[in-house]
């Protein structure tokens, strides 16, 4: 059985669905190396345009699997602090072919999303939250750090420093009605609407030119590390002279808006 579904609901959308329902969609390695492995070949796909990361089930992904989480690949003759550390960077490659793929990733939250899978979530680009969702940075309460899997780097410059120490500090549940007023996802809507609304996100981010797309994602990251605006608006000067004097897109705007129909981009 596939423990990771990967499927095409319309042009140019790969969404990736965990599939472990019955574990609540746990961080055992058997499901983590083939979303890794499947976020990486959406990532090199051409056709794909946009990814939509969800889970199955009433969850989204309820963190480290304490039933069964089975052996990380490659610890043949390895003692135990390496395959501990072999192990975290297993889970590390995950969060970092998230913010690596070329496509805007969009998780539809669909349920609980705790410890890691809470880290999951903060590692796509946007977060769209069923009704359902809930958020819990669950380390601190299992005796361990709520820093984990760049959680304490991502949370802060999403929703503030003050906001992302009280909820990581105290461990406690983030509703999904809290989660958008704090900025946390960007909507919240009903359970049955989530992976249409995702969907549309998706397919909407699709229609603009590629290139375009992928500076603009890149350079959104790029700047949560910039040491100045003036350094990172140098960046976006390079990025934005490359997509005007290297395509064609912006000439193809114009015309299509003096035309009244979609632009057709070819970079």
């Amino acid at each position: 059985m596939s423990y990771v579904l990967v499927d095409r609901p319309r042009k140019g959308i790969a969404r990736i669905t965990l599939n472990r329902p019955d574990r609540m969609n746990a961080m055992a390695f058997d499901v983590m190396v083939p979303l890794r492995d499947a976020i990486e070949n959406a990532s090199a796909d051409n056709d794909v345009r946009a990814i939509v990361l969800t889970g199955a089930g009433e969850g989204f992904c309820s963190g480290a699997d304490l039933t069964d989480p089975g052996p990380p690949p490659g610890i043949a003759g390895l003692t135990l602090p390496s395959i501990a550390r072999r192990a975290m960077e297993v889970l590390d490659r995950v969060v970092l072919a998230l913010r690596q793929a070329h496509q805007p990733v969009i998780a539809a939250v669909n349920g609980p999303a705790i410890g890691g899978g809470f880290c999951l979530a903060m590692a796509a680009d946007v977060r769209i939250a069923a009704e359902s969702a809930v958020f819990r940075a669950a380390g601190i309460t299992n005796g361990l750090t709520a820093a984990e899997l760049g959680l304490s780097y991502l949370l802060p410059r999403a929703i503030g420093s003050s906001r992302a120490f009280e909820i990581m500090l105290s461990g406690r549940d983030v509703d999904s009605g809290e989660a958008e007023r704090i900025g946390l996802v960007s909507r919240t809507v009903p359970g049955d609407d989530l992976l249409t609304v995702a969907e549309d996100l998706a397919e909407r981010t699709a229609s603009f030119s590629r290139l375009g797309t992928e500076m603009t994602k890149r350079l959104l990251w790029s700047s949560l590390d910039a040491a100045s605006l003036q350094s990172h608006m140098e960046q976006e000067t390079y990025a934005q002279l490359l997509v005007r004097l290297t395509t064609r897109n912006f000439d193809e705007a114009v015309r299509a808006r003096r035309e009244s129909r979609p632009p057709v981009y070819d970079d």
